[in-house]
């Protein structure tokens, strides 16, 4: 069948991004950084007019100036206005949320919204695809819930291309991608996807569409699992007397185990691999396969989460009426993103206990302080800060849960100087344990000894 879309190199092919998120937003900006002509669609029309100032809705390094040269230069716009967007787009992207329900499995209705939307807006042959992570098989339904509600007499055909961002990082791993994944089902819709990324000039994996969709599932579901495992192994080093970081870097040089994700702490977090995890187990279960291995990953990060709470607690009697300096909010630096991270886990546990948290974020206080305002929380307080110093002053313990350069920066004997009593439980092993007991701070960390003050003598003992 003949299309009315060109494979002309001249043509500029028009692309329609549903959704504004990690996901779309990263995608349609950088569409247009490589020549494409972007059009993003988005529901709220507050957001949209932010994004027309070159404002980006989600803290992300390097996007607002793309945002905002490419808005310039007429290569991308954002709209509420769907209809219009579908009708003119040789190519629909869909980058909306599959946020995880409660019994683990991916909520499909955003998906569903847009695709019933394409369905009943275009009037061109189109390759619809679907960047958003679902779950294997959701692609060909959504091609067939597309042509049911169809109301042209055009070509429609759908196309699977998982994203592979990191928050923090999201515009460099698209640019720069490791390789682009592709699931097709036709010749047309192969070429004309790999047509879209031939500015990119990066590596492409061409497969079926299910294929392309487990690959997702798979690839995130291994660095969790090999998170959850290093953090298995940091608490059996604790109770044998051996150093995780030692160990993670004699793993390291071997070439098939690689030095990436081997740094132990308190859990993986964000918007990808605890849903995923989930959502892989929750699809083996449909099928009647137990998926042991992400199972055990799930199980692993749920509990190292609230590790070192549980640890402090053990220590002092109670955190009642103490002032507990909070040091990260964020899952991990580089964004402000703060699903799945150990702060949501465990301020609530400090406050419960009458604690007066000091919180420190270099860019996440506000979306924290929606969660928890300022002031009263159940038997506890919140106070956010914007500076280091201004949390530690006088704080009887410290917790740190995001290793942000702001924090690392911090020198070891700050904590003495600063805190009534310098208790630091650091969840991301920023400190050295040298570094440490020379600076006189009492310190536990993940997988390795802790400095234990006895008075003005110290000694280096095994954790329990």
């Amino acid at each position: 069948m003949e299309t009315s879309i060109s494979t002309k190199k001249e043509q500029e092919i028009k692309i329609a991004v549903a959704g504004t998120g990690y996901v779309g937003l990263v995608a349609g900006v950088c569409f247009a950084e490589v020549g494409h002509k972007v059009t993003c669609v988005d529901i709220d029309d507050s957001k949209v007019e932010l994004m027309k100032c070159g404002i980006s809705p989600i803290y992300e390094k390097g996007l607002e100036e793309l945002m905002q040269k490419n808005y310039k230069s007429g290569k991308i716009n954002y709209t509420t206005d769907f209809r219009t967007a579908y009708r003119e787009a040789d190519a629909i992207f869909i980058g909306v949320g599959t946020p995880e329900q409660p019994d683990g499995s991916a909520n499909l209705s955003y998906i569903a919204t847009v695709a019933r939307q394409i369905a009943e807006s275009v009037e061109k042959d189109c390759l619809v695809v679907v960047k958003s992570t679902v779950p294997v098989g959701t692609n060909d339904k959504v091609e067939q819930f597309i042509k049911d509600f169809l109301v042209n007499d055009v070509k429609v055909e759908v196309a699977s291309n998982p994203e592979f961002l990191a928050q923090g990082s999201a515009v460099d791993d698209t640019l720069y991608a490791e390789r682009i994944i592709i699931g097709t089902e036709s010749k047309w819709a192969e070429t004309f996807l790999k047509k879209i990324y031939a500015p990119f000039n990066l590596p492409i994996v061409s497969v079926n569409r299910r294929s392309a969709e487990m690959i997702k599932y798979a690839s995130n579901d291994f660095l969790a699992l090999k998170i959850s495992y290093m953090n298995d192994i940091a608490n059996l080093c604790e109770l044998v007397g051996a150093d995780i970081e030692d160990v993670a870097k004699g793993m390291s040089f071997d070439e098939r185990i690689g030095s990436k994700f081997l740094n132990a702490g308190i859990g993986y977090g964000g918007s990808c691999f605890p849903k995923d995890t989930k959502a892989l187990d929750y699809m083996a279960k449909q099928q009647g396969y137990d998926l042991k291995t992400v199972k055990a990953a799930i199980e692993v990060n749920n509990q190292q989460k609230a590790k070192l709470f549980y640890k402090a607690s053990k220590r002092l009697i109670t955190f009642s009426g103490l002032k507990v300096a909070v040091l990260g909010l964020t899952f991990k630096p580089g964004t402000d993103d703060l699903r799945e991270a150990p702060s949501i886990d465990n301020v609530p546990l400090l406050l419960d206990q009458g604690a007066h948290v000091y919180a420190y974020d270099p860019v996440g206080t506000k979306n924290f302080a929606e969660k928890y305002p300022e002031g009263k929380n159940g038997n506890g307080n919140i106070s956010y800060v914007n500076h280091i110093e201004s949390a530690l002053d006088q704080a009887n313990v410290c917790f740190i849960f995001t290793e942000w350069q702001e924090i690392k920066n911090l020198p070891a004997e700050i904590y003495k100087k600063l805190m009534r009593t310098p208790l630091v439980y650091d969840g991301r092993n920023i400190y050295s344990l040298a570094e440490m007991k020379q600076a006189e701070v009492e310190y536990y960390s993940i997988g390795r000894k802790s400095v234990k003050v006895k008075g003005t003598k110290y000694a280096e003992y095994q954790n329990s």
